[in-house]
């Protein structure tokens, strides 16, 4: 039988795996976790599980985006909640929606690539060799001002958009798929789109199929499965569908490096420490100084996000110094016990 610790370097597998992230994992120290404090994720009462999760909501025409996140917290009774990326009212697909205390992370996901399906419509028709070629032409970073319907400031922006298929065109309408930096605006790239060619050119349709590592194909939620779920808990107390719609939060970071740390280390950094080499257990390798890391429990449970000081070479050989700065703690202090102690204990002691 797999211990407990092997039980969530899994789930942390699992992870890497959801995102797409290909990382060899490097171990400093072969420990275990004492099953006597925190809960491993799969394992959360389902009340726990709600208000620290998150759910990939498939967005449908109509409402805002922040009107879905108001029906979602009445509909679970929360005090709050938060989604990963605005939709336009009629736009659909993928909306990452925080729950409760998942919401201190969602920012994560909100400047994360996006990829999108697309119905571009031409003013007048082209030769597909030619909308080929100008579309190819946008492939890269490209300069795009906000359209004038947008909520935020009008100012150049510099955008990368990774790739753009052009899947059909039938002289008139361009199916089109487009990965691209987070704050790409689509209806712009259609409307310059369309002045390159000379034609004039505008988005019809749009349907966002990735947002960060959530994607359309891993499963997605309508409202109205969300609705039953909680209904089949409500009235028959089964909460299968509930867990299923809902994941863990631990999915909203399961695009970063990752490092999991001792249980000895878990309260000091709830507390605010920054993360110490002795205090490492295990990590992914090709971490590099700069980079944004994850912090886990040997359990898998998310316990803050940092900025790494260290390579993961350099940890790996390291005894002692600082190796991630703390930007946001996440796990509550408590959770673990404290095997620290403070310089105000220290000098008493």
């Amino acid at each position: 039988m797999a211990s407990l610790a092997e039980k969530g370097l899994e789930f942390l597998r699992r992870l890497d795996e959801y995102a797409g992230v290909k990382r060899k994992w490097l171990v400093r120290v072969m420990e275990e976790t004492s099953p006597d404090y925190g809960t491993p994720p799969w394992e959360r009462p389902i009340e726990q599980h709600i208000r620290m999760g998150v759910i990939p909501v498939d967005k449908p025409p109509g409402p805002t985006s922040h009107e879905v996140v108001a029906w979602i917290k009445r509909m679970l009774g929360l005090s709050k909640a938060g989604h990963g990326g605005t939709l336009d009212p009629k736009v659909t697909g993928m909306l990452p929606v925080a729950l409760e205390e998942a919401t201190k992370i969602i920012g994560l996901v909100v400047h994360t690539g996006k990829a999108y399906v697309c119905v571009m419509q031409l003013h007048s028709p082209v030769p597909e060799e030619e909308l080929r070629r100008v579309v190819s032409m946008f492939v890269g970073r490209i300069y795009q001002r906000p359209p004038l319907r947008s909520s935020v400031k009008r100012s150049l922006r510099v955008k990368t958009i990774h790739r753009i298929d052009l899947l059909e065109y039938t002289g008139k309408y361009a199916l089109m798929i487009v990965e691209c930096e987070a704050g790409t605006y689509m209806r712009k790239l259609c409307h310059d789109i369309g002045l390159i060619l000379g034609v004039g050119a505008h988005m019809r349709e749009l349907r966002r199929i990735r947002s960060g590592p959530f994607s359309e194909d891993k499963g997605i939620v309508r409202l109205q499965e969300l609705s039953e779920a909680l209904y089949r808990w409500k009235t028959e107390g089964k909460d299968d569908l509930l867990r299923k719609y809902i994941l863990p939060m631990e999915y909203a970071v399961s695009h970063l490096p990752k490092i999991v740390i001792r249980d000895t280390a878990v309260d000091a950094i709830a507390h605010g420490a920054h993360l110490a080499v002795p205090g490492i257990a295990a990590l992914h390798e090709g971490i590099r100084k700069g980079d944004m890391v994850a912090v886990f429990t040997l359990k898998g449970e998310l316990v803050a996000i940092g900025k790494a000081e260290m390579s993961s070479e350099e940890i790996m050989k390291a005894r002692k110094g600082i190796a991630v700065r703390m930007r946001r703690v996440i796990m509550k202090p408590g959770v673990y016990p404290k095997y620290w102690r403070s310089k105000k204990q220290e000098s008493k002691a």
